[in-house]
């Protein structure tokens, strides 16, 4: 069966023999497609040239939904590994742990904190390389792995929806500190907590990186505080720790519980699209920094893993001592803010131990929430551009993101955390184990899926069942053994379905389609090299006749209709496959 042999209905002829159509047809489209505000009649021509340049003025801060160019990427590796590990600030590792060991111990939890930890560092290598050395965000890469150009639209909105469930779950936290020190109602908490993230987002990677820069040394300082005085001045309780086995004391071994535990960890698996929405501004890899380079994309991709686990054992260590030295303790013992507050008090008057809690929490939620804010943006841009060809702009859907998880965290998530994130797990471990898959097992081993990325349309088919029907049947599979319908006995092993399913179909497939759908072609009608000497992406300028602005050659595309060449922004708001090569 042919899967979409010829893109939204570009002709399968060359320009040279393309027909030209009646102006009645033409000025007649023109009217149907048009998103520009005018009564005029106007020509497919002239509407995507405003169409693109409205897109343009926008894209060309952050380089939403396409290559992120060599002329814009300024920062050194330190700048743009600090920036990425920023956003893993957030106190909601500290609340997974705390769940996960109340509801099974500390060893089954330690058991699947380091599952979680394993997983994700290996899944998320081949990304974070890819991201890093081509400059590409993981849809742009998801397109060519094994999805397809219109395939990966189910990909983003997964990772749309992680980006509100952790950004509801970051600000529930950031809300319960306001609560704590300003005495502010958690309802109203919960909008400050979405409304000051809007301003800060706004204008991109130039003051994320900013603002991760500024504010990290006070936040290692007030997180690590507290975990060290506990350390030194209450030795018994790292015996306590080990020993704890859970709320109903039943936190005896278990490969069960260890795979529950590790179920709710693994919802984190999407967190390196986030790291990825940095690592794109890498430099090129040179002789020069290539050890630098190295070092930057391991430690901000997927290093962020280590990071992570070391605050879920923080944060079950700080349940654990709160549980067994506060009265009540653990009806709060799984909130972040009352276990920094409760620590801060074993040492400091109780004034300064609620604002230092505080700040603590203020900080780590805004370096976050903006990261959540800002790939939440950019993955409802790009899904909505490609199916409907408008570019509504990023700040449109920036507001929608933080719609969403302002009305998650008024349904109180809290409640029914671990069910969030379990069900989750499984959507995101498909997505993340199948491109990790494809471009370690497809591209590298079994050579069928081509080595070098690509995101443009045109070049790629529709649909590529590679890693389409993996990711869907693996998810759904999971999903079934998650909620028990497969049986009883299975259930507490949903994430071991999910990758286990994940990693065995691409190739399976791949190799049943001889990979025939990862290219629809392979010359994309320019000239130019796309790479220089060192591998890097060229940066070489061509200008897009469409909008007329310049970009680097990884961005471009021969155009179909006019001996030119045209950005993937445009290709992607064409809304009648005017500029769209033909299938070769």
């Amino acid at each position: 069966m042919e899967i979409g042999p010829l893109e939204d209905g570009a002709e399968d002829r060359s320009p040279a023999v393309r027909e030209e159509p009646a102006m009645s047809e033409i000025t007649a489209d023109a009217a149907v497609v048009s998103s520009v505000i005018t009564d005029a009649p106007e020509t497919i021509h002239q509407h995507h040239v405003l169409v693109g340049k409205e897109a343009t003025k926008e894209t060309l801060e952050d380089y939403t939904l396409r290559f992120a160019p060599r002329h814009y990427r300024r920062w050194t590796p330190g700048v743009v590994a600090i920036s990425a590990l920023g956003g893993i600030a957030y106190l909601a590792d500290f609340a997974i742990g705390a769940n996960i060991g109340m509801a099974y111990g500390t060893t089954n939890a330690l058991w699947g904190i380091a599952v979680f930890a394993v997983v994700i560092f290996l899944t998320s290598f081949p990304l974070a390389y890819y991201a890093a050395r081509y400059n590409l965000d993981l849809d742009l890469i998801t397109r060519g792995a094994g999805f397809g150009y219109y395939g990966s639209v189910v990909t983003n909105v997964i990772f749309a929806t992680f980006t509100f469930i952790f950004f509801a779950l970051e600000g529930s936290i950031m809300a319960q500190g306001l609560y704590l020190g300003l005495g502010v109602p958690l309802w109203a908490g919960y909008a400050v907590s979405t409304i000051i993230i809007f301003p800060l987002v706004i204008y991109g990677m130039k003051v994320l990186s900013k603002l991760q820069l500024w504010t990290t040394p006070l936040w290692l300082v007030l997180m690590v505080l507290p975990f060290a005085y506990l350390l030194i001045s209450h030795p018994a309780s790292i015996e306590t720790f080990f020993a704890y086995e859970g709320e109903k004391g039943n936190g005896a071994t278990s490969l069960g519980s260890v795979m529950l535990a590790a179920g709710v960890c693994l919802s984190l698996i999407a967190q390196i699209a986030e790291q990825i929405d940095y690592l794109r501004f890498m430099p090129p890899r040179t002789a020069e920094n290539k050890r630098r380079w190295w070092t930057a994309m391991v430690l901000a991709g997927p290093g962020w893993v280590i990071f992570g686990a070391i605050k879920q054992v923080i944060g079950l260590f700080l349940a654990v001592y709160i549980i067994a030295n506060v009265a009540d303790g653990a009806t709060v013992a799984n909130e972040p803010v009352h276990q920094f507050l409760e620590i801060y008090r074993d040492f400091l008057p109780a004034p300064v131990a609620l604002g230092l809690a505080v700040v603590l929490v203020v900080i780590s939620q805004v370096k976050i929430n903006v990261t959540n804010a800002y790939s939440g943006s950019l993955a409802w841009t790009n899904s909505y551009t490609r199916i409907t060809k408008r570019y509504p702009g990023r700040v449109v859907f920036l507001a929608f993101n933080l719609l969403l998880a302002l009305i998650l965290m008024e349904a109180n998530m809290f409640d029914f955390l671990n069910t969030i994130l379990g069900f989750y797990a499984n959507c995101g471990m498909s997505w993340i184990v199948v491109v990790a898959t494809d471009i370690a097992i497809n591209k590298y081993v079994l050579k069928l899926s081509p080595k070098k990325p690509e995101f443009r349309r045109g070049m790629l088919y529709a649909i590529n069942p590679v890693g389409f029907v993996s990711m869907l049947v693996s998810a759904g599979v999971s999903i079934a053994v998650f909620f028990g319908l497969l049986g009883a006995t299975i259930q507490p092993y949903s994430p071991l379905v999910a990758i286990g399913l994940a990693f065995v179909l691409p190739p399976i497939i791949a190799v049943a389609t001889q990979g025939r759908y990862y290219l629809r072609r392979t010359d994309d009608g320019i000239d130019l090299p796309m790479y220089d000497a060192d591998g890097n992406p060229s940066d070489a300028i061509l200008t897009c006749h469409v909008c007329r602005q310049e970009f680097e050659r990884p961005d471009m595309v021969a155009c179909a209709t006019h001996d030119d060449v045209v950005c993937s922004l445009c290709l992607s708001t064409d809304k009648v496959a005017d500029h769209v090569l033909p299938a070769q």
